[in-house]
């Protein structure tokens, strides 16, 4: 799948369009196929390494656990984990995911 990923922290420039696996649900989660994701201030900060506690979270000199960015995304639900009992393949679904290594540029 395709993604917009970052290895370095910087200014968009650093952006690159890449193919990347398609990631496999947990137990307890879901795979969303992003139909839109938006752009915003933890996107921006992320992608910059400031302040520096984002660092804390995606990787102090680089980013390594957390090189694809996007939090608020839409879409339809793709596959779920063997856990999850309120969500299924189809649903149309929109949310957060800053809480769970981002990922909407996806």
């Amino acid at each position: 799948m395709k993604a917009v990923v970052f290895r370095k922290y910087g200014l968009p420039d650093v952006l690159q369009l890449e193919d990347v696996d398609k990631p496999t649900p947990n137990d307890d989660e879901v795979l969303i196929e992003v139909h839109a994701s938006s752009v915003n201030d933890w996107d921006w900060q992320m992608l910059r390494g400031a302040p520096f506690v984002n660092r804390m979270m995606a990787g102090i000199l680089k980013p390594s656990k957390i090189t694809i960015l996007g939090c608020d995304v839409s879409g339809r639900v793709e596959a779920v984990g063997k856990n999850v009992t309120k969500f299924k393949p189809g649903d149309e679904v929109l949310g957060d995911i800053s809480q769970h290594r981002f990922g909407g540029f996806a």
